[in-house]
């Protein structure tokens, strides 16, 4: 008599891998340095939009965003940041005109307004670290972007682009300043999921 006993073990071992984005068994196989694999035509149609891995969004090659023009410059200061008491601090100044909004932007030919932004690193090592990373992000046009704001709700206006600053000296994550040990590291974590790192 047949054993008709599912074995989805062995069903799983017996098929082919399906690629992620079209669902369907791999054609042309290509494998990413992040070890995941896809069809070679679906994975190289995705990269012409962002070049990041869809399973685990670690970027291949370099990504620039739509940031619009701008000048980021720092300078440093004696002030101690709570949590870094011994050390002093490196203060961040963003700033952008206003412009017209190009065909990369949410409203292509619309205009938006300029902004300032001030942020702060503490001066030890690993702030250094992350100011180096986002001058390289700035650089790449990834901290900025154009849309609507979280707070103001206002449309058309230069917003922050998911990687976090401290915007204030004290008040804690709360109000987007110290002390909040984990910051560094999630800030740096928050840039590779951009593809930007010390390694490139």
């Amino acid at each position: 008599m047949e054993d008709r006993t599912s074995n989805p073990a062995g069903e799983a071992r017996g098929r082919a891998e399906d690629c992620a984005i079209c669902l369907e068994e791999i054609q042309r196989k290509k494998t990413l340095q992040c070890s995941h694999s896809f069809c070679s035509n679906c994975i190289d149609a995705l990269f012409t939009f962002k070049p990041a891995c869809p399973i685990c969004n670690v970027y291949h090659g370099e990504y620039t965003g739509d940031q619009p023009e701008g000048v980021m410059t720092h300078t440093r200061s004696w002030q101690r940041l709570p949590g870094y008491e011994r050390c002093g601090s490196i203060v961040i100044q963003y700033s952008f005109p206003a412009g017209i909004q190009g065909p990369d932007h949410p409203n292509p030919g619309k205009r938006y307004s300029g902004t300032s932004r001030t942020a702060f690193l503490p001066a030890c090592e690993e702030g250094e670290k992350v100011l180096r990373l986002l001058r390289k992000a700035f650089d790449r046009r990834l901290v900025f972007t154009i849309g609507q704001s979280v707070t103001t709700g206002l449309n058309n206006v230069i917003t922050w682009n998911d990687i976090h600053h401290k915007t204030n000296v004290d008040g804690g994550p709360q109000r987007f300043g110290y002390p909040d040990p984990d910051y560094l590291v999630r800030v740096q974590e928050e840039l590779r999921l951009k593809g930007v790192t010390n390694d490139n």
